[in-house]
C-alpha cells in the first residue's frame, strides 16, 4: 500500500502541473519549458546533468527517491532534471560548467545546491530551506517517528520556546543543512528522554546510539558537539559519504586503506579503538582498495595495492599536508601514538618522490622527480620553465607534443633547460600544485618563480622564454582557454580525476 501510495501521489501531483515529461516523480524539463517550471512551483530543485557523467548515473537512485519522499508527503517541493549535453540554452543560462550541477528554485531565484547526493540529505537540506529550521514535535509519537527515519536526528527540549537556549538551538539548526532538528516543550517527551531540565539530545543509528549535549548553550559549543557526534568514530568513504566527510569542520583525517573492511577484522577492530580518542579532533576514514573508483587516492597517497593495508593521515587546508608512518604497525597504540605525533607536530609531511631516471637528461626535455629537482630546477646559471603534469589529464595531453618541441628548440641552449615532472608521484615542500598542467618557470640567480598563463603554444612559450622569464610575458589565458580548462577540469572531478583530494572525491 505504501509504495502504490507514493506513486499515486505522483501521479495526482503531475496532474496540476504544467505539461512536463515525467520519470518517476522527477519532472524531466527542455529549454522550452524549464522558465515556465521554475515559475510555476514555488520550490523546485533542478539537476542538470550529461548521460555519460558517472556521478550524475549514481545519483539517479537517489534523486528519484528523494522525489517520492516528497511526493509521499505532500510537499509543495518539485525535483527536476535537464540534460545540459541536449538544452544548452538552459546550460548556459545557469552556467553549468561541470555535471551534476543542481540549483535550487525559491520563488524563481536559483541559489546551489552544496549538501550531500543521498536522497536523506536532499530531503532534509529541502526541508530546512523550505520550513522552519526545527520541526515542532508535540507528542512522543511524533518524535520517535522523526527519531526512526532519519540516520541522524537533533531534538532540543525546552520548558519555554522562546527562552535564550531555545533561541540558540534554533540559530544551530538554520545553519545545519544536513541532518533533521526537533524541538519540543513537551513534558512527555522530556520524561521518555531522561531529559530532567532543557537540553540536546543527538540520536543515531550508529555507534553508542545516542549523545547528551552537557556543555555551554552557545551556538560554538553546540555545534562543536553536532560535528563530533554525527558521523560514525570510523567511517568508510563512499559516494555517499563524501560530501559529509570533507563538508565537515573536521581538517584532518587519517585513511586506512584495505582490501578487508569487515567491521570484526582484527585491523578494523584496532582501528576504531584508536578513534575513540580522537572524536571532534580526527576523522577515521576506511577506503576499501578493491573498489576500481578508489584507484586515484591510492594514487594521490603513491600506494600500490601490494603494501596494503596501510594508514596516512591527510590535513585538508589551504595547502594539503600529507603524513606517512615509520612502521607498518596497524596496532591499536602505534596508531594513537602516529596520530598523537602528527597533532603534536613531532612528524613532518611526507613529500613522495620517484627515483632519479638513469636517462632523465637524454631527450631535450628533462625529466624531474623529487630527488633532483633542486639540482636541476634551481640551477643559478640557468631559467628552468617545467610543466607540473597529470598521466590522466586532457591539457596535459594535448600540449605534449609542443612541450617536446619546445625542448628540441632550446636543447643547444647554455641558459634554458624545458623540464616536466609528473606531480601525481611527486611532491616538494615549497612549490604546490593545485591544477594540471601548471607551468613555473624558475629563473636564473635565484629570482622569485614565475607562474606562466600565456598561451600554450610553441610560439607562445618561446616568446616568455626569449623575455628571460618576465611577468609580463607570462600572460594570462584568454577567457576563452579559462573557461575550457575549467569545463574541462570539472569533466575530470566528475571522473574522479582532480588533483585535490577534497575535490577529487
Amino acid at each position: 500500500m505504501q509504495v502504490l501510495g507514493v506513486f499515486l501521489l505522483i501521479a495526482i501531483a503531475g496532474t496540476f502541473a504544467g505539461e512536463y515529461k515525467d520519470e518517476k516523480g522527477v519532472l524531466v524539463l527542455t529549454d522550452d519549458d524549464i522558465a515556465d517550471a521554475i515559475d510555476e512551483f514555488k520550490y523546485i530543485l533542478v539537476e542538470f546533468y550529461a548521460p555519460w557523467c558517472g556521478h550524475c548515473q549514481a545519483l539517479v537512485p537517489e534523486y528519484e527517491k528523494a522525489a517520492q519522499t516528497l511526493a509521499a508527503e505532500g510537499s509543495e517541493i518539485r525535483l527536476a532534471k535537464v540534460d545540459a549535453t541536449i538544452q544548452q540554452k538552459s546550460a548556459a543560462k545557469y552556467e553549468v560548467k561541470g555535471y551534476p550541477t543542481i540549483k535550487f528554485f525559491r520563488n524563481g531565484k536559483p541559489s546551489d545546491y552544496n549538501a550531500g547526493r543521498t536522497a536523506a540529505d536532499m530531503v532534509n537540506w529541502l526541508k530546512k530551506k523550505t520550513g522552519p529550521p526545527a520541526v515542532t514535535l508535540s507528542t512522543v509519537e511524533e518524535a520517535n517517528k522523526m527519531i526512526e527515519k532519519d540516520e541522524v536526528v537533533v531534538i532540543g527540549y525546552f520548558k519555554e520556546a522562546d527562552s535564550d537556549a531555545a533561541k540558540v538551538f534554533n540559530e544551530v539548526a538554520a545553519s545545519t543543512d544536513d541532518i533533521p532538528f526537533g524541538i519540543t516543550t513537551n513534558k512527555d517527551l522530556f520524561k521518555e528522554h531522561e531529559m530532567e531540565s532543557d537540553g540536546v539530545m543527538l540520536f543515531k543509528k550508529f555507534d553508542e546510539g545516542k549523545n547528551r549535549f552537557d556543555g555551554e548553550h552557545t551556538a560554538e559549543n553546540l555545534k562543536n558537539f553536532i560535528t563530533s557526534n554525527q558521523l560514525p568514530t570510523v567511517i568508510e568513504f563512499t559516494q555517499e559519504s563524501a560530501q559529509k566527510i570533507f563538508g565537515g569542520d573536521v581538517k584532518t583525517h587519517i585513511l586506512l586503506f584495505s582490501d578487508n573492511v569487515e567491521k570484526d577484522s582484527d585491523n578494523m577492530v584496532a582501528y576504531k579503538e584508536a578513534a575513540t580518542g580522537f572524536k571532534g579532533k580526527v576523522l577515521f576514514i576506511y577506503i576499501n582498495i578493491n573498489d576500481e573508483d578508489n584507484g586515484r587516492i591510492l594514487e594521490f597517497f603513491g600506494l600500490k595495492k601490494e603494501e596494503c593495508p596501510a594508514i596516512r593521515l591527510i590535513r585538508l587546508e589551504e595547502d594539503m599536508t600529507k603524513f606517512k608512518p615509520e612502521k607498518t604497525d596497524l596496532s591499536a597504540a602505534y596508531i594513537k601514538e602516529f596520530v598523537s605525533s602528527v597533532l603534536d607536530g613531532k612528524i613532518k609531511p611526507h613529500l613522495m618522490t620517484e627515483e632519479v631516471p638513469a636517462d632523465w637528461d637524454a631527450k631535450p626535455v628533462k625529466v624531474l622527480v623529487g630527488k633532483n629537482f633542486e639540482e636541476v630546477a634551481k640551477n643559478k646559471d640557468k631559467d628552468v620553465l617545467v610543466e607540473f603534469y597529470a598521466p590522466w589529464c586532457g591539457h596535459c595531453k594535448q600540449i605534449a607534443p609542443i612541450w617536446d618541441q619546445l625542448g628540441e628548440k632550446y636543447q643547444e641552449s647554455d641558459s634554458i633547460v624545458i623540464a616536466k615532472m609528473d606531480s601525481t608521484a611527486n611532491e616538494l615542500e615549497d612549490v604546490k600544485v593545485q591544477s594540471f598542467p601548471t607551468i613555473k618557470c624558475f629563473p636564473k640567480n635565484g629570482a622569485a618563480v614565475v607562474d606562466y598563463n600565456g598561451e600554450r603554444t610553441l610560439e607562445g612559450f618561446s616568446k616568455f622564454l626569449d623575455s628571460g622569464c618576465s611577468k609580463e610575458a607570462a600572460g594570462a589565458a584568454s577567457e576563452e582557454d579559462e573557461d575550457d580548462e575549467e569545463e574541462e577540469e570539472e569533466e575530470e572531478e566528475a571522473e574522479g580525476g582532480n588533483k585535490k583530494l577534497d575535490d577529487e572525491l
